[in-house]
């Protein structure tokens, strides 16, 4: 792991994205809420946010960090699902694994949760967005 001893805690932000392509068909038995899995949308947001939390656990190099804030959020849009990730620490690392790793597991979650109405899904753009905090300054796509 990278030694961050001396660098400075400060206030750090990242935000992800990624996008689950599918058939119009899924996308309205997940907006009726009739996925025989149960609510698409509200698994997926669970999944994404004990992601980011465990995230040091998945990625063997990442710092272990004292995450102060987590939203993951899901929106239909056509026949894709739109995730977006956003992870907040005030420490000496920044988030944006934890951001990527967020965006990531919702959309696998979302794909575990319809296979069975549609193998052809695919998760795309998975991407950071934009981070702020640390010495390398802010970051925006």
């Amino acid at each position: 792991m990278v030694d961050v001893g001396d660098k400075s805690a400060t206030k750090r932000r990242a935000v992800a994205r990624a996008t689950v392509r599918t058939t119009a068909e899924v996308t309205a038995a997940i907006s009726d809420g009739s996925m025989k899995k149960g609510d698409v949308l509200a698994v997926a947001r669970i999944a994404g946010i004990q992601a980011a939390k465990r995230t040091s656990d998945l990625i063997p190099l990442c710092h272990p960090l004292a995450i102060t804030k987590v939203s993951v959020d899901l929106t239909v849009n056509g026949t894709s699902i739109e995730i977006e990730a956003a992870v907040e620490t005030v420490g000496q690392t920044g988030v944006e694994m934890e951001a990527l790793t967020a965006a990531s597991v919702a959309a696998l979650t979302v794909y575990d949760m319809c296979k069975s109405a549609d193998k052809a899904m695919t998760i795309t753009d998975v991407a950071l967005w934009e981070k702020s905090g640390g010495r390398s300054g802010d970051y925006r796509r």
